[in-house]
């Protein structure tokens, strides 16, 4: 971690600066939120992402584009600096959890000073916050007062798979991540955050008929049945483990005793060390049923982001960057996974939440508070000052 600062710099004309502009940073968040990008639509994504190089080349960015062949493809801009500072790595992403044409039945819309539509809080707000942020930067300090790299990718929602390399390795060069995922309530930021794993469990068992042949099946379900017993028995909520057994097929009717059932697992954990304790107990589970036989597929898709010396000098930083803002922020720990994991997982200081204040994410009523725009990217572009 660098060392900490003994003071903030001056933000307030940044603040001024990005208030006068909130106007527009709505306008961003609109254009943003009416090109709808799910996850799993890769042309919805490239259109996106190829609006956003141009959006952030105006002002300087130099696009970097990770071609994919199924996935969207990832957008890097480097933002260069003369000043020798390491740089920061800004992370977000650019998918959402919403089908092309949700627009329809949860339309773009501003009310009572709240701004609503399909993804304006996760993390379209937060994108938008990272373009004024280096813009009012660029103003007022006459060029960046360090490089900067903005990291926007196209599966976060759906795992990561095929940006995570890429998101290690850019931040690998960097002195600190800031993600842009949206702010705890109140705008707290994110200091902790659960690991995550996904597991598949199959059971396979044989067929019989249930009425002629009941004592010669071994029913997969039946199987199945103890074994998220079993699972759940896992969970230790004083450790910060939860396991979730989420969906459950098998089966082919009511006649027939199942031959194959399977089980969709989540499990939670708060600390790097529990994902392998509990990947091991995950595949030692045996069958109650000598009959039947398990297997257990897939694994820790994400490390927990946790509370570290230097996260926590991270937020101390944002903290008095606030304070000159003329806000305070708390911090807080979460149990959902962003990307700012893996970046954490590899030991560099990682402070999240930094995006949009609002509500509702993955929900139709999900909003933001337009006023809050204007501050939360001043203190972006304050931290990206600051660091060391």
């Amino acid at each position: 971690m660098p060392k900490r600062p003994q003071s903030v710099p001056a933000v307030k004309d940044l603040l001024q600066c990005l208030i006068g502009r909130e106007r527009e940073m709505v306008e961003c968040v609109r254009e943003l939120v009416l090109r709808e990008s799910p996850t799993h639509d890769k042309r919805a994504c490239d259109e996106l992402s190829s609006y956003l190089a141009i959006e952030f080349e105006r002002i300087g960015g130099h696009v970097l584009v990770h071609r994919q062949s199924d996935a969207g493809d990832h957008l890097q801009l480097d933002f260069p600096s003369h000043t020798g500072r390491a740089p920061v790595l800004l992370l977000g992403h650019l998918d959402t959890v919403y089908d092309v044409e949700t627009l329809r039945t949860m339309p773009w819309r501003q009310d009572k000073g709240r701004l609503y539509g399909p993804g304006v809080f996760d993390m379209k707000s937060g994108i938008a916050q990272m373009l004024f942020a280096l813009s009012a930067l660029q103003e007022k300090r006459d060029g960046l007062p360090r490089p900067v790299t903005v990291l926007l990718v196209s599966d976060e929602e759906e795992g990561s798979a095929s940006s995570r390399a890429i998101t290690e390795a850019v931040a690998g060069r960097c002195a600190a991540v800031l993600v842009c995922e949206p702010s705890g309530p109140g705008g707290a930021l994110k200091t902790a955050r659960k690991g995550v794993g996904w597991f598949s469990l199959t059971v396979t068992g044989k067929a019989a008929h249930a009425g002629l042949d009941f004592e010669k099946g071994h029913s997969a379900i039946l199987e199945l049945a103890h074994q998220v017993l079993a699972i759940s028995g896992l969970t230790d909520l004083e450790r910060g483990i939860t396991l979730n057994v989420g969906t459950v097929k098998g089966g082919t009717r009511s006649n027939v005793m199942a031959a194959e059932a399977t089980a969709e697992i989540d499990l939670r954990i708060a600390r790097k060390s529990d994902g392998r304790v509990m990947e091991r107990k995950l595949r030692a589970l045996r069958p109650v049923d000598k009959e039947c036989r398990l297997a257990i597929e897939r694994g820790i898709n994400r490390p927990p982001l946790e509370r570290t010396k230097q996260v926590a000098a991270l937020f101390d930083l944002a903290h008095r960057v606030g304070l000159e803002l003329g806000f305070s922020l708390e911090e807080i720990a979460v149990g959902g996974g962003s990307d700012g994991n893996f970046t954490a997982g590899l030991g560099i200081p990682t402070l999240d939440g930094l995006g949009a204040v609002g509500e509702g994410a993955h929900a139709a009523h999900e909003s933001v508070v337009a006023a809050e725009l204007p501050r939360r990217a001043a203190l972006l572009a304050g931290l990206i000052e600051a660091i060391e």
